[in-house]
């Protein structure tokens, strides 16, 4: 006769205990995945919002010229603008930062109209102006701290992030040309209106 003391667990048990423990992993993961998903969003809100104020206080601080441009879904992109007589150099790719996948350069019904500070109409994710250097919406800081794009306009506009169908996740960037200011908003329903409120 074999000694109760040896005997091991049975095939039963072990795929009882399993089952419990990936039951308990997949609450947890359900339970965790809000906080996820609202980290992807602050990521991508910081990540902008450091990107705009980094390459303009550069630009101050070195008396160079940076081009930063938005590509969709969600790519940041800097160049050093060199100054040249008559003609200056082509611009020179010097970072590039990347969104989380699930965080676009977007806009959702739903967004107010006009938008942060007044700029736009909240149906464009990027509402400064054109730059024919770059082929598409920039902004050129300069050594004095403005915003301009490539004709020596003043640049103000505003840069929406969102994730799709899902609008109060949703953060924007607000930029004046003129002096260069930045700053950040979050939209929020007050009242039963959709508001942006200044982070």
């Amino acid at each position: 006769m074999k000694s109760m003391k040896n005997r091991g667990f049975s095939l039963l048990e072990l795929l009882i205990v399993i089952s419990i423990g990936l039951t308990m992993a997949g609450i947890t993961f359900m339970a965790m995945k809000p906080l996820f998903n609202q980290n992807h969003v602050d990521q991508a809100y910081d990540t902008t919002l450091s990107v705009i104020r980094t390459y303009r206080n550069q630009s101050i601080i070195q008396s160079k010229r940076y081009i930063v441009f938005f590509s969709a879904p969600g790519t940041i992109t800097v160049q050093y603008w060199g100054v040249g007589v008559p003609i200056s150099p082509a611009p020179v790719t010097v970072a590039t930062y990347t969104l989380p996948n699930d965080i676009q350069f977007a806009v959702q019904a739903g967004f107010p109209n006009p938008g942060p500070d007044n700029f736009g109409t909240g149906t464009t994710a990027v509402t400064i102006n054109n730059c024919a250097l770059v082929g598409q919406s920039c902004l050129i800081f300069y050594p004095d701290g403005s915003a301009q794009d490539d004709l020596g306009n003043f640049n103000s506009g505003v840069v929406y992030l969102s994730r799709p169908a899902d609008l109060y996740s949703s953060r924007a960037v607000s930029i004046f040309g003129t002096t260069g200011r930045i700053r950040g908003w979050r939209l929020y329903t007050i009242a039963g209106n959709n508001t942006w409120v200044q982070q």
